[in-house]
């Protein structure tokens, strides 16, 4: 099955099966589909989505056999943020496929539209949570790290002034406002978009709560319904005080107190927790996934980052080009007296570090980009990242940190 750059017309296959745009008369089926192959709470969410007004049908795709929905996707709008610096980026959710329609291509077909309309919304990078290895088949790779979830082993005392409640519509720019101030901290992040806030307050696999000092909104956080144990993530306080109160308010509704903290590193609930979580060793990796479609013009919106790194930096390669390799392409950023050019777009270079320049396997250029190891970091773990300039790719390529926030919480 093959899909059309920017067309939105139905596209057949061989044997039958067409890939289209979600109706109103596919909701029923979608929605069991997802909750036959997801969790209940995905066609809940689903409508959500598609009865939105910053999103709607047009974000939905199925494959149809017959009258019959067989696979379906969803793409929602997010933005990354780098450095002061907006990244319009796409998010694939509510991907499933009937189980007798498996390994026919269903999934690659959707996927292939999802990155097509992702591209004609000006989209310049995808970021998703997916199953391990899976999406690295849709060029997806791993690159910026899921923070851990830490166990509680001591709970400070509430009190009393502040008062936990569930969040509502009229609390979105109170708890917006905390979680910008949050990440103000963090090199790269991902805000929730005006539409994720409204889902979050209607979906059921969180609940999204708020406290309440004087008719004031002074912390937020986001949780796992109740269960054997209560997952405490997305925490946000206005000072140490009230994040000490959010702990000891959570941790009244979580059964026998068992609870679990994402740690926000550097924020106000990160360090105002710091005596009362345990610290535990990472068992595994855990990352987002990241793809970029067009290496080039990724790097050219990054120019004025780019700049400011080397100004900040002190280094001075004017009149000289910054070299990038991705071995089957190269590419080239003139750098001027008071800026960068633009990206030139060249053809296979094997050996960058003949001209100064930095060799980056295509596969680590998220995590080079977005992720915590830098171009040093990088250098030492794998034979197919290096510079030969190491001052000025150390300078134009630090590592970062990221606080990333999706609709679904990745644990």
């Amino acid at each position: 099955m093959t899909t059309t750059r920017g067309s939105s017309a139905a596209v057949s296959s061989a044997d039958g099966l067409v890939l289209r745009q979600a109706r109103p008369a596919d909701l029923d089926q979608i929605g069991a589909l997802l909750s036959e192959r997801g969790e209940p709470d995905d066609a809940i969410d689903h409508r959500l989505v598609v009865t939105d007004p910053d999103a709607g049908l047009s974000a939905c795709a199925v494959v149809v056999d017959g009258d019959r929905v067989v696979s379906t996707a969803t793409l929602l709008d997010e933005e990354v943020w780098v450095g002061g610096l907006r990244l319009p980026a796409g998010q694939v959710e509510l991907v499933a496929t009937q189980s007798g329609y498996e390994g026919r291509g269903l999934v690659r077909a959707l996927m292939h539209w999802a990155h097509e309309r992702s591209a004609a919304r000006g989209h310049l990078l995808q970021l998703m949570i997916g199953i391990p290895y899976f999406y690295r088949l849709f060029s997806y790779e791993y690159a910026i790290d899921i923070p851990q979830a830490l166990k509680v082993n001591a709970l400070p005392p509430g009190d009393g002034t502040a008062t936990l409640r569930a969040a509502r519509p009229s609390d979105i720019p109170a708890m917006a406002a905390l979680q910008a101030s949050a990440q103000s901290g963090f090199d790269v992040t991902m805000p929730h978009s005006a539409a994720c806030w409204r889902w979050l307050l209607d979906h059921g696999a969180s609940n999204l709560w708020v406290l309440d000092h004087a008719d004031t909104v002074i912390a937020t956080a986001r949780t796992t319904p109740p269960g054997e144990e209560t997952l405490l993530a997305e925490a946000a306080a206005r000072d140490e005080a009230a994040a000490r109160d959010l702990l000891s308010g959570v941790a009244a509704l979580a059964p026998g107190g068992r609870m679990r903290i994402v740690h926000r590193a550097g924020t106000v609930t990160g360090s105002a927790w710091q005596e009362f979580i345990d610290r535990e060793p990472r068992r595994r990796a855990e990352q987002y996934y990241v793809r970029i479609p067009d290496v080039a013009a990724l790097l050219d919106r990054l120019r004025p980052l780019f700049w400011q790194r080397l100004t900040t930096a002190g280094v001075d390669r004017t009149g000289r080009d910054i070299v990038m390799s991705t071995f089957g392409a190269h590419y080239r950023i003139p750098v001027l007296a008071n800026g960068l050019g633009e990206v030139v777009t060249c053809g296979a270079m094997q050996s960058p570090g003949a001209v100064g320049g930095a060799g980056l396997a295509p596969d680590q250029l998220a995590a080079l980009l977005f992720g915590p190891h830098g171009i040093e970091g990088l250098t030492r773990i794998r034979p197919d990242v290096y510079a030969a300039d190491e001052e000025l790719f150390q300078a134009l390529f630090p590592p970062l940190t990221a606080d990333v926030l999706s609709y679904y919480l990745p644990y």
